[in-house]
């Protein structure tokens, strides 16, 4: 008879199985990337024009004491389609942006700037995803906000939607 517990452990242990699942299911986990660069200087680096008649882009003309986006970005991505009106809206409001085009071609680059627009003062060419990679970014759209001197103060991750725009640009603001 005292034994009879015994029989009922596996009956506890599916339970619990069951349990830990639906647990699971309900919470999901947080899958955002934050890149380790936040409140730290933009890593260096000195990136060639992505097209013919934009500048090219390196770290340090990131430090000019105004406070800016930098948003990676490829001609052959969507959702960057997608993103182009709120990124030209940004700019049209004041919004300094530089752009690092990642595993793209001058003239696909090109094409994309004649199709949607470019809201970039400066692109970068980041051929082999160098830059990308050493800032943590885990896609494309993905857009840090600068400060000033070149300190990265924040990372949005995925496309920015019409209601990013006023945050966007109240955090821009503050860092003045």
């Amino acid at each position: 008879m005292k034994k009879s517990w015994i029989l009922f452990l596996p009956l506890a242990i599916m339970g619990l199985l069951f349990g830990g699942f639906i647990y699971r299911l309900t919470t999901p986990a947080d899958t955002m990337i934050q890149s380790q660069w936040i409140d730290k200087p933009m890593p260096l680096f000195d990136l060639p024009p992505a097209a013919d008649g934009v500048e090219g882009l390196k770290s340090s003309q990131l430090a000019d004491g105004q406070p800016r986006l930098v948003n990676i970005f490829a001609s052959w991505c969507i959702p960057c389609r997608a993103e182009a009106p709120q990124l030209e809206a940004l700019a049209r409001a004041g919004v300094r942006i530089d752009g690092i085009a990642v595993r793209d071609r001058p003239q696909d680059v090109a094409d994309f700037f004649r199709e949607y627009g470019n809201p970039f003062e400066r692109v970068g060419s980041d051929m082999q995803s160098s830059v990308q990679i050493a800032l943590g970014s885990s896609g494309v759209p993905e857009t840090f906000i600068i400060d000033g001197k070149g300190i990265i103060r924040e990372q949005h991750q995925g496309v920015i939607l019409d209601h990013h725009v006023p945050e966007i640009l109240a955090k821009l603001e503050a860092l003045k």
